[in-house]
């Protein structure tokens, strides 16, 4: 089984899972250019990643591959949990971040066409894009005000935030006022796959 992914791109939440796993499988880093190659764009035509291959099966999309992994390993629990119920509330999590939040970032990393050069009207669209994440970082916070995780215990839809709560310092989307997500990133940073993906996508100091 194959990982292809981008260093702290929304692939660590599946290169996660794969160390929780436990079994044997191979992880590559990719760049940009090379997931818009002819050879990259046969296996997945978006050209983004992640992409998983497992023998000659080709799987594409975050909450397709979880599941995937999920039902080959149910005894990870990778949503947290073994039961019906909740499972479907750490995938609830899982799909507001993945489908909602992660859309909202999208600005900060890729303007429409029609901004490129308008300083003002990026600026502005930068602005609303803030705004949009940050009230739905909001909910995610109030969440932890009472709960530990998204899941009954660390589970993927809290490696998905993790990651993206990375987004928002390398954006510089100030989030302190968020007042619960300080202990969370310390509580997912010291699960050992965590930080075996951090060490081996280069992103532990």
């Amino acid at each position: 089984m194959k990982l292809y992914y981008l260093p702290g791109a929304c692939s660590f939440v599946p290169h996660t899972a794969l160390e929780w796993i436990g079994q044997p499988y191979e992880a590559e880093a990719v760049s940009r250019d090379k997931i818009k190659s002819p050879e990259y764009l046969a296996l997945n035509p978006q050209g983004a990643v992640p992409l998983l291959v497992d023998g000659d099966f080709a799987l594409s999309q975050n909450i397709a591959i979880l599941t995937y992994l999920d039902n080959l390993h149910p005894e990870a629990k990778l949503f947290g949990s073994d039961t019906a119920q909740d499972k479907a509330k750490a995938m609830r999590w899982l799909s507001f971040f993945n489908s909602d939040v992660h859309k909202a970032f999208t600005p900060f990393f890729r303007l429409p066409p029609y901004a490129q050069g308008n300083e003002a009207l990026t600026a502005e669209i930068r602005q609303n894009a803030a705004d949009n994440v940050l009230s739905m970082l909001e909910i995610a916070n109030d969440h932890l005000e009472h709960h530990a995780f998204f899941g009954e215990r660390l589970c993927v839809a809290d490696v998905y935030l993790y990651t993206m709560l990375g987004w928002a310092k390398r954006v510089g989307l100030d989030v302190s006022h968020l007042t619960h997500f300080k202990s969370f990133i310390e509580r997912v940073e010291a699960d050992k796959g965590v930080d075996a993906v951090r060490i081996q996508e280069g992103l532990k100091a």
